[in-house]
C-alpha cells in the first residue's frame, strides 16, 4: 500500500480510530492491531511477501530468547551467526543472486570462457533491505548485551512490521523503538498535531516536488546521448531534488504517522543540501542507514583507529557496502566509491568534523564562504547522483561526459520538456525555491512545518495552500524510489 494512495487515505483513519477509541486500554491488543494493520499494509502489494517477514520475525525472536538463556560465548556467537546467515541469505537470494550470477558469467566470458548460470525469475520483496537490517540490529544488540531480549512476541512482531516505517525506513534500532511497544501509550494532542504537520510536509515534498521533477528527469535521462551539457546539468539537479523530496518525504510521512500512534521514530534527514562538505552531507542524509553502518560495520572494522591504510580500507568498505545495499547494480557501487573518494581528503586532513553545527547558526543568512561551500558540495553530490539514476555505468559516463560539452544540441527536445503532463519547468523551479526557503527558515527544526508560531489565519492559509497543491498533483503521483531497495 502506498502512502500516496486513496487506499492509505482510508486505511490510516480506520486504524487510528480503532487504536485510540476501541483498544486504547490494553497495550497488548493495541500491539496485535498494529501487527494486523501492518501485515495488511505490507501484503497489499503481494500477500506472498508476508511469509518472509513473518519467518524473519520468528527466527530473530527465537534467537533472541536463546541468547538470553545462555552465557556460553561460543553458543552465543553461533546464535548470532545463524541470524546473520538467515537474514543476509534472504537478501542474497532475493536481491543479489542474479547480480552475482550475471557478473561472474561476464567475467568468465571476458577471458574466453563460456558460462551460462541460471538466474531466478523472482520479485524483489518490498522493503526487504529495511526490515532485515532492523531485525539484525535487535539480534546484534542482544548479543552485545546492550538490550534485554524480549519475551513479548506481539511487541517484537509489531517492532519488525510497524507499518509507518516498514518499507522505506527510518531503519529503527531495537533499543529505541522496541521498548515503546511495552508501555501504555496515551494520546497526546500536541504530538498528534505535529505529526499531521510533518505528514503534510512530507506529502508536499513527495507529490509536489519529487513527482514534478520526475517528469523532466525521466525525459532528460532517456535522451541524454542527444542533449547538451546545460540540459544534462539541469537533469542532474532536478534528480537531486527528486530523490530528496521522494525519500525525505517518505520519512516525514512515516515519522508523522508514528506520532499519531504515540511513537517516536528517529530523524532520517536534517536538510542535507545545506551541507558545507561531504562529511556533513552524510551526517544529514539517510541518517538511520549511515548510523547503522557506522555502529555495526565501520566501528567493528576499527573505525578511525589504526594507521592511514586501515582508515582508508574502512572508509571504502562502508561506502561500497552502502552503495551495494541500495541495489544489485554496478552503478550503486560506483556511486558509493565516488562518495568515498569525496570523503577521503577530509579524513586525511582531519576536517571531516569541522561542520557539526547547522549552517549560519547565529545568523539569518549564510556567509559568502558558506554559500560557496554549499554549492560545491551540492554539485559534487549531483555528479554522484548521475550514477545512482543511470541504468548502467556506461550510460552514466556518457551522461557526465556530455554534461561538460557546450552547444545547443537537443534544444528542440529541451523545448518539448518545458511542458509535460500539465507541468511547466518555471513552475517546478518556483516550487523548489519554495522548498528551499521554508527549509532554510526551519533548519533549526526537525521538519519544515514544526512549531510555526504564526497567527492562526496565516497558519491555516499555509495548510490549505499546501493541501491544494498536493491535490492538484495527486493524480500524477508515483511509487517511492526507495521501494526498490
Amino acid at each position: 500500500m502506498l502512502f500516496n494512495s486513496l487506499e492509505f487515505c482510508l486505511f490510516l483513519p480506520i486504524v487510528f480510530l480503532l487504536y485510540w477509541f476501541v483498544f486504547q486500554k490494553d497495550v497488548k491488543i493495541q500491539n496485535i492491531l498494529i501487527v494486523a494493520a501492518s501485515y495488511l499494509f505490507y501484503g497489499w502489494w503481494d500477500w506472498r511477501f508476508l511469509s518472509l517477514i513473518i519467518f524473519s520475525s520468528f527466527i530473530d525472536y527465537g534467537l533472541g530468547v536463546q541468547l538470553g538463556k545462555t552465557e556460553n560465548q561460543r553458543r552465543r556467537k553461533l546464535l548470532l551467526w545463524i541470524s546473520m546467515l538467515i537474514n543476509l541469505g534472504f537478501l542474497g537470494v532475493f536481491k543479489y543472486y542474479n547480480f552475482f550470477a550475471d557478473s561472474f558469467a561476464d567475467l568468465l566470458q571476458s577471458v574466453g570462457m563460456n558460462a551460462d548460470f541460471a538466474t531466478l525469475n523472482i520479485l524483489l520483496p518490498v522493503g526487504i533491505s529495511f526490515y532485515t537490517f532492523q531485525t539484525m540490529s535487535y539480534t546484534i544488540d542482544v548479543y552485545r548485551r546492550k538490550l534485554e531480549p524480549t519475551k513479548d512476541i506481539f511487541a517484537f512482531f509489531a517492532f519488525v512490521s510497524f507499518f509507518p516505517q516498514l518499507v522505506a525506513g527510518p531503519i529503527e534500532r531495537a533499543k529505541n523503538l522496541l521498548p515503546q511497544f511495552y508501555t501504555q501509550r496515551h494520546f497526546d494532542h500536541d504530538k498528534a498535531v505535529d505529526g499531521m504537520r510533518q505528514i503534510l510536509w512530507g506529502f508536499f515534498k513527495k507529490i509536489v516536488i519529487a513527482d514534478s521533477c520526475a517528469v523532466y528527469v525521466n525525459v532528460i535521462f532517456a535522451d541524454s546521448a542527444e542533449l547538451s551539457g546545460g540540459i544534462l546539468l539541469l537533469g542532474a539537479i532536478l534528480f537531486a531534488f527528486q530523490i530528496y523530496g521522494d525519500f525525505s518525504g517518505y520519512s516525514d510521512i512515516a515519522i508523522g504517522t508514528a506520532r499519531l500512534f504515540g511513537f517516536n521514530l528517529m530523524r532520517n534527514f536534517a536538510y542535507p543540501y545545506f551541507s558545507r562538505d561531504i562529511a556533513e552531507f552524510w551526517r544529514r542524509w539517510h541518517i538511520s542507514l549511515s548510523s547503522w553502518f557506522k555502529d555495526y560495520v565501520y566501528i567493528p572494522l576499527g573505525g578511525s583507529r589504526g594507521g592511514k591504510l586501515m582508515q582508508l580500507r574502512n572508509v571504502f568498505a562502508i561506502f561500497l557496502i552502502s552503495g551495494f545495499w541500495h541495489g544489485a547494480n554496478w552503478t550503486f557501487i560506483v556511486w558509493g566509491g565516488l562518495n568515498a573518494l569525496y570523503f577521503i581528503p577530509q579524513m586525511l586532513l582531519k576536517t571531516n568534523r569541522n561542520n557539526l553545527a547547522i549552517v549560519a547558526q547565529e545568523s539569518a543568512l549564510p556567509s559568502i564562504k558558506e554559500i560557496f561551500q554549499i554549492l560545491i558540495t551540492f554539485l559534487l553530490t549531483c555528479l554522484a547522483w548521475v550514477f545512482f539514476r543511470a541504468p548502467s555505468v556506461k550510460d552514466a559516463l556518457i551522461y557526465i561526459g556530455n554534461m561538460f560539452t557546450v552547444g545547443d544540441g537537443g534544444f528542440q527536445t529541451y523545448i518539448r520538456t518545458l511542458k509535460l503532463s500539465g507541468n511547466h519547468l518555471i513552475g517546478v523551479a518556483g516550487l523548489i525555491l519554495l522548498l528551499i526557503i521554508v527549509e532554510w527558515i526551519q533548519r533549526r527544526k526537525e521538519h519544515g512545518l514544526e512549531d510555526i508560531k504564526w497567527p492562526q489565519p496565516l497558519r491555516w492559509t499555509v495548510y490549505i495552500g499546501l493541501t491544494m497543491l498536493i491535490l492538484y498533483h495527486f493524480g500524477d503521483s508515483s511509487q517511492f524510489i526507495y521501494f526498490q531497495f
